[in-house]
C-alpha cells in the first residue's frame, strides 16, 4: 500500500464525501486543531491532499473508540490521548443547546450570563460554527419576537449591544494579511450590521482583508472609499428594500467600477440584475465561506 501524499489534491466538497464528514465539521476540526493543512489554488480555493484525509479517517476512529474531540485530534497528531480513568468528558449542548441558554441570559439583561455563555461556546465550538449555529439562530429569534411585540426594543437594543462586543473582539486585525480586499458596508438609514460583521469575520478567517465601513453608509463615501482602497469586492447589506433602490444609479456606477454583492433581504434578484451585482442568498457565514478569491 502507497504511503499517504502531501501533494494537494482535492477541494472540500470531495474530501467530505469521501469520508462522509460534512464540510461545516471539516472546517470545525481545521480551524480548532490544526487537522487539516490545505494550500491554496491559484483561484484561492483551499486544496486538501491523501495526507489531510488519512488523518480524518484516523480522526474518525478514535472517536469511534470513545475519546473526545479534543483527545481524537492530539491522538491523530502525536499528542497526549484519553487518560486512563479520567471519565468521560463533560456534555457540551448542541447549537439549539447554546441559544437557549444565550436567550435566557440576554432575556434577563444579565450581561455576565451572557458573556459566560458566548465564552463557553467559542471554547467548545470554531468561530464560523459559533456564528452560524448560535448567534444567527438567536438574533433571528429575537427579531421575530420584536415582530410580534413579545420582545422590547430595549431587549433587542441590550442583546445587540452584547453580541456586538463580542463580534468586535473577533473582528480585530481583520484589515491585515496579503489576501484580496473586501469593503463591507451598509447603505443609507440602514442600522441593522450585525450579520455583515459575521460575514467579514469569516471572511477574514478564509484570507481575504476586510475594509468595513458599516451602517448608514452613504454612497458618495463608499464610493470614495472604493477609490482609495481599490477593493477586489464590495458587499452592500441591507435588510428593507427601500434603502437600496433610490441608489439604483449610483449603484450601476459602482457595479461598473468593481465586483459589487448586495446581501440581506433588502436586496432582489431583479434588483441586483438590474445593477449588474451579485445578489447572496445563504446565510453570511456560508456566503464567506463560498467567496474564492479573484481570479
Amino acid at each position: 500500500m502507497e504511503a499517504a501524499t502531501d501533494r494537494p489534491l482535492l477541494r472540500i466538497g470531495e474530501l467530505s464525501r469521501r469520508v462522509g464528514v460534512s464540510d461545516h465539521l471539516l472546517r470545525a476540526w481545521e480551524s480548532r486543531y490544526g487537522l487539516l493543512q490545505p494550500v491554496r489554488s491559484p483561484g484561492g480555493f483551499r486544496l486538501y491532499s491523501e495526507a489531510d484525509e488519512s488523518r480524518i479517517r484516523t480522526m474518525q476512529a478514535h472517536l469511534a473508540d470513545g475519546l473526545s474531540a479534543a483527545e481524537a485530534a492530539r491522538a491523530t497528531l502525536g499528542g497526549a490521548a484519553a487518560v486512563p480513568g479520567a471519565g468521560p468528558p463533560a456534555a457540551v449542548p448542541a447549537g439549539g443547546g447554546y441559544s437557549a441558554a444565550l436567550r435566557q441570559a440576554l432575556d434577563a439583561f444579565d450581561e455576565p450570563a451572557a458573556q459566560a455563555v458566548l465564552d463557553r461556546v467559542l471554547a467548545d465550538l470554531s468561530v464560523p460554527a459559533v456564528l452560524r449555529d448560535v448567534v444567527l439562530p438567536y438574533l433571528a429569534g429575537v427579531g421575530e419576537r420584536w415582530q410580534r411585540g413579545t420582545a422590547s426594543i430595549a431587549m433587542e437594543h441590550f442583546a445587540s449591544n452584547v453580541i456586538r462586543g463580542r463580534l468586535a473582539g473577533l473582528a480585530r486585525g481583520w484589515g491585515s494579511g496579503h489576501g484580496p480586499l473586501a469593503l463591507l458596508a451598509c447603505p443609507p438609514g440602514e442600522q441593522h450590521d450585525l450579520a455583515l460583521m459575521m460575514f467579514g469575520i469569516v471572511l477574514h478567517r478564509n484570507g481575504w482583508r476586510i475594509d468595513y465601513l458599516g451602517a448608514n453608509t452613504p454612497v458618495e463615501e463608499l464610493a470614495r472609499a472604493v477609490g482609495l482602497s481599490r477593493p477586489e469586492l464590495v458587499v452592500l447589506a441591507a435588510t428593507r428594500p427601500e434603502a437600496l433602490e433610490p441608489l439604483k444609479a449610483e449603484l450601476v456606477s459602482l457595479a461598473q467600477r468593481v465586483p459589487l454583492a448586495f446581501a440581506g433581504a433588502g436586496a432582489t434578484p431583479q434588483f441586483a440584475g438590474m445593477v449588474g451585482a451579485r445578489l447572496m442568498t445563504g446565510d453570511p457565514v456560508t456566503e464567506a465561506e463560498r467567496a474564492g478569491w479573484p481570479r
